[in-house]
């Protein structure tokens, strides 16, 4: 008799263990084999629905390019190099037309990085970049108003994504070149976007002029009378600042401005973030859309856990934050690889689903896994 209650308990025990554990052979969401298998997965779901909005060459593969460089530099999988190889040849290492836009250098972090990663010699021809750099930089550049043609003196980089899509660009381009009036280029327009945009109250960026206060009753503005602060918007800028400061040289004279600027946000940013480990995609009116955004959340994540692997961020109050959304960006990951919940192409706070998904969510996916895989390191 006491052998068989002996026998029911031991059963008893080890079906608890099960329970808890989950199902046999599954691995925690931050094991290391897992993370990797998870951006793969990604990776190769994407690559196998290719999506750009008007051509391969366009800002929305440069977002997701870069998420594939940095995976290889965080991975070391020749998967993800194979990916950006097969990508520059086909594109033949050609920037977008827009040489006056900031989106349309986008794809060179991707080149850049092949070419300083591999070193072979005619590999990637580099020369595309340097000419979109020295019109994009240094020749003047005037729009045309969309009202009445006439054409319009303006800030370079106008719109807050822009400090995602050209500084890590050029910065990188600065550092495989050695020639500094790059970076100084680079921080010269930056400085104005942040001038024009930063809100010194809020420590977030408006999207572009539409989206400051001034005061008046024809500012734009939530239903809870906030001030409008889209997610994606200000992934954008806190993601390339992580971006920038890993290339940008220790002793560059500018450097505190852009280390400062990302504590900042950094604390906000980690202040917003929702119970779900996501964040809304209208940052101080979560309700507009209550339920959590991947592209806008994916680089968050990669931002903090970013400046935790750097020493910017104190570990035990960020450590949570990070885990608490790569959980979370995991769940919006489908068995195939697809990752949902991403907002489409827009400038402004606007719903997602499970199903929506855009090639620079995978980006924003990736580069936060290459980041959370290092925090188990």
């Amino acid at each position: 008799m006491m052998d068989k209650l002996l026998s029911r308990l031991i059963v008893i025990n080890i079906i608890i263990v099960i329970a808890t554990l989950g199902p046999v052979g599954a691995q925690s969401v931050f094991d290391e084999d897992r993370i990797k298998e998870d951006m793969i997965a990604a990776m190769e779901w994407q690559e196998a629905h290719p999506i750009y909005a008007v051509d391969p060459t366009d800002w929305t593969n440069g977002a997701y390019y870069t998420g594939v460089a940095r995976a290889h530099a965080a991975t070391g999988d020749q998967l993800f190099m194979a990916a950006l190889k097969n990508m520059g040849h086909q594109n033949g290492w050609e920037t977008f037309i827009r040489r006056e836009h900031a989106d349309d250098i986008a794809i060179s972090y991707g080149y850049l990085y092949v070419d300083m990663t591999e070193g072979r010699k005619g590999l990637v021809d580099l020369a595309p970049t340097k000419a979109f750099l020295d019109e994009h930089l240094f020749e003047e550049n005037k729009w045309k108003n969309p009202k009445n043609g006439e054409k319009v003196q303006n800030i370079l980089w106008w719109w807050c994504d822009a400090l995602f899509m050209a500084p890590p660009v050029i910065n990188l381009y600065a550092k495989h070149t050695g020639n500094q009036q790059y970076l100084d280029a680079m921080h010269k327009y930056y400085k104005e976007t942040y001038d024009k945009l930063y809100d010194q109250e809020e420590h977030l960026f408006a999207r572009d002029a539409r989206f400051i206060w001034e005061g008046s009753d024809k500012d734009i503005k939530e239903k809870n009378g906030k001030k409008v602060f889209w997610s994606r918007g200000n992934g954008w800028v806190i993601g390339g600042l992580a971006l920038i400061l890993e290339d940008m040289p220790k002793d560059y004279e500018h450097r505190e401005f852009y280390e400062e600027l990302f504590v900042q946000m950094a604390k906000r940013i980690n202040a917003l973030q929702q119970k779900d480990g996501l964040w809304r995609t209208s940052l101080l009116s979560p309700e507009s859309f209550d339920h959590g955004e991947v592209s806008g959340s994916g680089f968050f994540t990669y931002a903090l856990a970013w400046g935790i692997n750097n020493g910017y961020l104190n570990k035990e109050d960020y450590l949570p934050v990070v885990k608490k959304a790569w959980k979370a960006l995991v769940k919006c990951q489908h068995k195939d690889g697809m990752v949902g919940w991403v907002q489409n192409i827009g400038a402004s706070p606007e719903p997602a689903s499970v199903d929506s998904w855009q090639n620079f969510g995978t980006g924003a996916f990736l580069l936060a896994g290459s980041e959370v895989l290092k925090l188990q390191k």
